[in-house]
């Protein structure tokens, strides 16, 4: 649908119908001292042929380190067709799809997404998108209380092995609604959920249980156990999942076979490059008995009275529409071009081409470790098993490395976990996926090994 914009004439006539000389009169009742004058500082307006040189400019600015840094956001070989079908004027420019009749494409794209991200968490039923994984997993515990009917509680527990990132925003967003975070420790040995910990909860009342899979320091949770736990105690199960790692470890519906209640993270993995800090999207899936409480879209597929097959939003109660007051989100946001990018990504690698990007991914972090541990002042910091991601014991400043590298060596040696994690000493957290070579493995244990040793 073009947009049109109005003509002088249009103008006219629609202050006259209206009664009103100007535009400037339709603001006649703020007060002048609160106006502001022209916007000197907004730069004039550029053309299309300098927009893309300031662009290209910017981005160059970031240049193509090598990177061995994770911490939520991955670096993952994306194919070319991806984001050429993406940025088709289709999907590029569409409008949000309220009305059906003119959407059909969109919706249909949408409802796609949602069956794949249902059958890779291995849950009844996925919304889609939001705004990305640290709003998923806030709108997730406002899910869980409002959804577990046997709690009079507003308390969660959420491991501190959870994203700091995701906990902070969490922390922000449900603290005015009363409701508190509760921390459970992590083993030192295994960088694992601390199960002996849990024991000092048992009988109290809490909301939900946070899982995360693998858990911010690249370590695979006893799931099973943590699940089996939250529901012998009458607590829903909210799982924070990693989707590409989900192809290859058991799902979050199968978790203790009962499965979580609610499954949310980031999405970036699916398609979607690195690029200056976003944009993500997250994805939220929950069982089926939940799903009036999940926030966001959710698309349908349907019959007409011609027996033909069409798509449309469903249980809709969002803030914009006619149940504000009942709304199950005022944050979420459907991040929809992203969404078509990674729907198209898991249509061209398929349930296989997921699972060997998981595995390659896997194998080279290994490989990575193996190599980082011989250099001397290096050692991994925990026992636990892990997915792509590891945890190193440096004996050096850690903050000062990690700057050394990226500006005299060209690398993105990993993420400084003393602020977050001041406990652990100078340690990083290091990630390896399948676009990392053997040499890029070689080229970073050589220059770390001179950067720490001579």
């Amino acid at each position: 649908m073009p947009f049109i914009p109005h003509s002088e004439q249009d103008i006219k006539q629609m202050l006259s119908t209206i009664g009103v000389d100007s535009i400037e009169d339709l603001f006649d009742e703020i007060p002048a001292d609160l106006r502001c004058d022209e916007l000197e500082k907004i730069p004039k307006g550029m053309n299309e042929m300098q927009v893309t040189r300031l662009l290209r400019e910017r981005a160059a600015e970031d240049g193509l380190p090598l990177c061995f840094l994770g911490a939520g956001a991955y670096e993952h070989h994306i194919p070319a067709a991806v984001w050429e079908i993406t940025t088709r004027g289709e999907f590029y420019s569409a409008y949000t799809p309220y009305q059906a009749e003119a959407s059909q494409g969109t919706l249909q794209l949408l409802y796609e997404y949602q069956s794949m991200m249902a059958s890779l968490m291995g849950m009844d039923v996925s919304n889609a998108s939001l705004y990305d994984g640290a709003s998923a997993l806030s709108e997730a515990v406002l899910m869980a209380v409002r959804a577990n009917r046997k709690s009079k509680s507003r308390k969660i527990l959420i491991p501190q092995t959870i994203h700091p990132v995701y906990r902070s925003v969490t922390e922000a967003i449900v603290k005015n609604q009363a409701i508190e975070l509760i921390d459970v420790p992590y083993d030192t040995q295994t960088g694992q959920t601390d199960l002996k910990a849990l024991a000092q909860f048992v009988g109290e009342d809490f909301a939900a249980l946070v899982i995360p899979q693998p858990n911010f320091f690249g370590v695979i949770e006893d799931v099973d156990a943590l699940t089996a736990w939250a529901a012998d105690n009458k607590m829903l199960s909210i799982a924070v999942v990693n989707p590409m790692a989900m192809a290859l470890l058991k799902p979050p519906g199968e978790w203790a076979d009962v499965g979580v209640d609610i499954a949310c993270g980031e999405g970036q993995p699916l398609g979607v490059p690195l690029a200056s800090g976003g944009p993500y999207f997250g994805f939220m899936c929950c069982k089926q008995q939940h799903v009036r409480q999940m926030p966001g879209r959710i698309i349908g597929r349907t019959t007409d009275l011609e027996g033909k097959e069409g798509f449309t939003l469903t249980l809709q109660a969002r803030e914009q529409h006619i149940r504000r007051s009942k709304a199950t989100s005022n944050i979420c946001t459907n991040q929809g071009l992203l969404v078509t990018a990674a729907t198209i990504y898991m249509s061209l690698l398929g349930p296989e081409g997921l699972k060997k990007v998981a595995i390659d991914s896997h194998k080279k972090t290994q490989a990575l470790i193996e190599r980082l541990r011989s250099i001397e002042g290096v050692s991994v910091m925990f026992e636990g098993a892990t997915f792509h991601e590891c945890v190193l014991k440096i004996a050096a400043d850690t903050k000062q490395l990690i700057d050394d590298m990226a500006k005299n060596h060209h690398i993105l040696a990993g993420f400084d976990l003393s602020t977050d994690y001041a406990e652990l000493g100078n340690a990083i957290l290091v990630c390896a996926t399948e676009t990392r070579t053997d040499e890029d493995i070689e080229q970073f244990a050589v220059t770390l090994d001179n950067v720490l040793n001579n």
